[in-house]
Parts: C-alpha cells; structure tokens; sequence
C-alpha cells in the first residue's frame, strides 16, 4: 500500500488536498481535506438580522448571489413576508446568470484544460483539444470570457454590481428596472445565446434542452458536421469511458432552485440512484458530524450547532463538517438537481452507469445552460414593468429560520436562531461541504472520497489525470466549505 498526498490542487477555488492509499494500481481509500477555517458563522453571532445580508456574501466571490438569496430566503421566513412577483423574477434572472457563468467557468478554465495534457498527446483529437482549451492560451478564451462578462454586466443591471450586491431583499430586489432596462437584458441574452449557438453547442439551444436519451447525446454529438466545444466533451469522453469514472455514493438532493409563484422552476427531492427512486425533500433530516473534522463536539442538528474549531482533535483531517441525509452522505449539484426533476436524458446517463458520474455531472452543467438561457429569456417576457419590485419588509419573529437556495454546484442552506432581531444560532452547510465532506463517525466516506475509491490510476500515482477529472467534475469552491 502507498500513501500519496495530492495538493494543493491547481484551478480550484480555495485550498484542496486530497490523500489517496493506492495498491496494485488503484486506489483503495481517500480522504479529502480542507485547510482553510473562515469563522463567518462567529462573525454573525449577536449581530443583527440585516447584517447577514452584507456579511454571508463575502463567504464566497463567485456564488455571491447564492449567498445573498439564502439569506433573504432565511429572513423571508423569519418575517412571514410574500414577495413581489417582479422580485422574484429579476431575482431567478441573475442568480441564473450567475448560476450559468460558473457553469461556463468551470468547463472552459477549471475542466477541459486536463484533456490538453501531455499525457493525452498520443491521442487523435489533441492537437485540436490542445489548441482550443490549453490553460491561459486555448482560443476559446477569446470566445468564452466575452461570453461570461455578458452574464455578469446581467448581475449588474439588476443588483448594480457583482459580486456582494445589497440589492436582494426578503421582498424581492430593491432596484426597479424600466423598458430600456429590459431590451438591454433581452439584448444581452441575445448575444448569449448567439455564442452557445455558434461556439458551445454548435446547436440551438432548443435541440440540447430537447436530448432525452443517452442515445440522443451520441447522435447529436456525432451528427454530421457537429462542431461546438460541449459535442467535443462528449466524444472525449466517449473515448476515455468517462462515465465508468468517479461513481457518487447514490443519494442526490436538492433544495430546489428558482422560486416562482407557482412554485420552484427545478423542483426539490431527494433521487436514490441506487433504486431510480424519487423522494420527498426535508432537511430536518440533515444532520452533521464532527468525527474527523477540526471541530468540536457540538449538537448534530444545523439548527442548534455551533462551529468551533479544535485543531487537536484526534482523528481529524479537514475543517469540514460531514453532513448526513438520515445518515447517509449525499451528492449536490446540476446532476442532482436534473435527476430530481426527472430529465429523461440525465436519468438514462445514470441508469446506464449505476451511478453519478464524472461524464453525466459535466453533462447537466452543459444542460442547464441550455436550460436556463431559454428560461431568462422567458422571465425577462414576463416582467410587469408598472408593478413593484420589492414587498415591504415585515418584523423579524423571534425563533429558528432556515433558508435554502441551489447555487451552481448545489444545495446551500443556512440555519439560524433568533432572538430581539439578533442572531443567537447560525450554521452555513455549502454544497461542496456535502460533496467533500470527511468521513463520518461510522467510517462512510463523503460523496468525493467514495467517488476516488476503486480509480485506477497505474503507475502514475500522484499524477493520474484521472484524478484530475474525478475531483474536478464536483467543481470544489472549498472556500465555502468551512467556516
């Protein structure tokens, strides 16, 4: 057996090492660790319940909004308030906008740079993978980047700046946008969906939304003449068996995302893999360990626990909790999500391996672009300029709040006591905390330990490029990960 020690690992936000023991070529246990201690739930501590509003956002510069609208979640049920139906709509506009821009961060400069690798320069397709999404030099930086602002220049017409806006409410968004406010969104969303068309998907976003089967996927991706970097993805991993790669523990969960009058717009649930059983989604059910985590003991319910660390504790490998469902660790994340909304295509990419996995989780990212650029679009269509945009607050009700919002790599929930408008409990549970969790007191390892076990990685070791994909396809923000 060898001990081999990765990190800290490169184009990941955030500190990430991961511990690997490899025999005859495979790895047989992993432990991930996150290094970093934040301390924002002790920072909300005592302060009053607006100040989540200015402070939670800083957890985090790329899911800013996520953080924002989790907040605002919390204190709409705290307060009892209804929002203005304006609200929510600017509201699911730019938290997709962001949602969309980290998807597209991640393919273009956190994941495909891995396929432009040396150790993939016998294969056909490099030289063109290599000119295309080579680190800081791939032409598709020239297409991607312009792309993305246009998602962030959405943040900023609607919360007037990105990241850490103050613009969210209880109520909805405290800036009104007027008509030339909404042909500027339209307009931008436009040329949005002209770069997926032309460059991403080489495709109407209409023929992605409507795949509904693995067999789809293969014959879209190889339809004559199909260009497009996302059918480039799929025909690599195709050639590397990338769906045999990375298998999730089989629980997926999510909080549901983008809230409308009529509900959420990517329902909530929690999909057993294992069974391709959907059930219903509580978090009274979730519940955290402190085993191996630089945390003391404290009471296992978000609701009423403390995060204080303990950089003694015996046993412990990470500043990150392990959060259970019913006592089990569960997968966050688009895949998750478009399990539980029971896409046909993303549930047959499941069924066909058994499991999540790594070309399945790159593909709902893909998807939900698609998804969602159609879906801005049609809120945009349904804005009511002459109504309001934001409901009045309403008092604070002493007692517990929770909030829970999908931000692009998952579930994010916060939990809160109050007490006089004044936080006496705050908890922060972010999704990749539940996808990189440690193990827990009865030895189940989080969801990416489970994926990393039975890898094969050869002779490389340390540098496996499979590795690399396993890691990477859960997109790890591991300055989220523990406070």
């Amino acid at each position: 057996m060898t001990r081999i020690v990765i990190g800290p690992f490169n184009r990941v936000e955030g500190d990430l090492e991961v511990t690997l023991d490899v025999a005859d070529g495979a790895v047989r246990e992993a432990r991930v660790s996150a290094h970093l201690y934040r301390g924002f739930e002790q920072i909300l501590l005592g302060r009053p319940s607006e100040d989540a509003l200015v402070i939670a956002p800083r957890i985090c510069g790329i899911c800013s909004v996520s953080q924002s609208l989790v907040v605002a979640a919390m204190l709409r049920a705290a307060q009892g308030a209804t929002p203005a139906p304006n609200g929510l709509l600017l509201t699911n506009i730019a938290h997709a906008a962001e949602n969309v821009a980290d998807h597209l961060t991640h393919f273009y400069l956190f994941f495909m740079p891995d396929f432009a690798r040396a150790s993939y320069a016998e294969r056909s397709w490099f030289d063109a993978i290599e000119a295309r999404f080579k680190a800081t030099s791939g032409t598709c930086l020239r297409e991607a980047l312009p792309a993305r602002a246009g998602l962030l220049e959405i943040m900023g017409l609607i919360a007037g700046k990105w990241p850490h806006s103050l613009a969210f409410r209880p109520g909805g968004v405290a800036h009104a946008i007027d008509l030339g406010g909404k042909m500027r969104l339209l307009a931008i969303l436009a040329r949005f969906r002209g770069f997926l068309e032309r460059a991403f998907f080489g495709a109407p976003i209409e023929a992605v939304a409507s795949l509904r089967s693995a067999e789809d996927l293969d014959a879209f991706v190889t339809s004559a003449g199909r260009s497009g970097d996302f059918a480039a993805f799929v025909r690599i991993a195709r050639d590397l068996r990338l769906h045999a790669m990375g298998f999730g523990p089989g629980l997926m969960m999510s909080g549901g995302a983008y809230l409308g009058a009529a509900g959420h717009y990517f329902p909530s649930g929690v999909f057993d893999a294992r069974k391709a059983a959907l059930r219903a989604f509580d978090l009274a059910e979730a519940r955290e360990d402190v085993s191996h985590a630089f945390m003391r003991e404290s009471d296992p319910n978000p609701a009423k626990a403390q995060t204080l660390p303990d950089v003694h504790r015996e046993g412990a490998y990470s500043f990150a909790k392990a959060p259970r469902l019913s006592g089990e660790p569960v997968e966050v994340g688009a895949l998750a999500r478009q399990a539980v909304a029971g896409h046909r295509m993303i549930r047959d990419l499941i069924a066909r391996a058994g499991a999540s996995n790594v070309l399945a989780r790159i593909v709902a990212r893909a998807l939900e672009i698609a998804l969602l650029a159609q879906a801005m679009e049609d809120w945009i269509g349904d804005i009511e300029l002459k109504e309001r945009f934001c409901a009045p607050d309403a008092p604070t009700r002493d007692g517990a709040a929770l909030g829970c919002v999908e931000a692009a790599r998952g579930a994010l929930a916060h939990w809160a006591s109050l007490r006089d408008d004044r936080y006496t409990t705050y908890q922060i549970v972010a999704p990749t905390t539940w996808n990189f969790s440690p193990r827990d007191s009865a030895g189940r390892p989080g969801p990416l330990e489970f994926a990393l076990q039975g890898l094969e990685v050869g002779e490389d070791g340390a540098a496996s490029i499979a590795v690399q994909h396993v890691v990477r396809s859960f997109d790890p923000c591991m300055v989220c990960t523990a406070h």
